[in-house]
């Protein structure tokens, strides 16, 4: 039962620590990555799908991301959808393809994104914190039902505990390469 519990709480700690991966890949770094366009969603005749199953997305150069959708007609949907996201960019279409050119970071846009870097790592660390309350809630449950001893459940608070410091240490390690990465000029 504990090894059931420390299996499955550092399974969600895990999930909690990709999930920040993902989000902190949405933020901008004035570098351009295919996976920046992931979330964008383009009308597909009459359903959202994400732009990547669509058309084709590249790398054009260090600040350009080339998409050529697979259906002539998709040009402009898919152009409009990159436009209209929430990534402030501007696309334009040359030709069958699309080019994207990630816009130069300023100081004070740097430091916005940062702040919201910063709030996205602090979510993760809260979600962390509260599996292991809920890990540790379960034990306690475990022990007033007589299922555990109270030494059982003191070693597995502890390595839920070990478990819970790893999985903040990493988050904390994905916020600092993100400052960095964004710091840069």
């Amino acid at each position: 039962m504990i090894a059931d519990l420390k299996k499955n709480t550092e399974q969600k700690m895990q999930k909690s620590v990709e999930a920040l991966k993902n989000d902190l890949g949405k933020v901008r770094t004035g570098r351009a990555h295919a996976g920046l366009l992931d979330h964008v969603q383009v009308d597909y005749y009459g359903s959202m799908v994400p732009v990547n199953q669509v058309a084709n997305i590249n790398l054009l150069d260090a600040r350009t991301i080339g998409v050529q959708p697979w259906e002539k007609t998709m040009l402009a949907k898919v152009e409009k959808a990159i436009r209209d996201s929430d990534l402030g960019l501007n696309p334009s279409a040359m030709g069958d393809t699309i080019r994207v050119p990630m816009p130069a970071l300023t100081e004070e846009r740097r430091k916005d994104l940062i702040k919201v870097v910063r709030g996205e790592a602090e979510n993760a660390r809260v979600a962390v914190r509260n599996l292991r309350r809920d890990a540790n809630n379960h034990l306690k449950d475990a022990v007033k039902a007589k299922e555990i001893s109270e030494d059982d459940e003191r070693r597995a608070e502890e390595d839920i505990q070990k478990l819970t410091d790893r999985y903040v240490a990493e988050v904390d390690k994905l916020l600092a390469e993100k400052e960095k990465d964004l710091m840069q000029v």
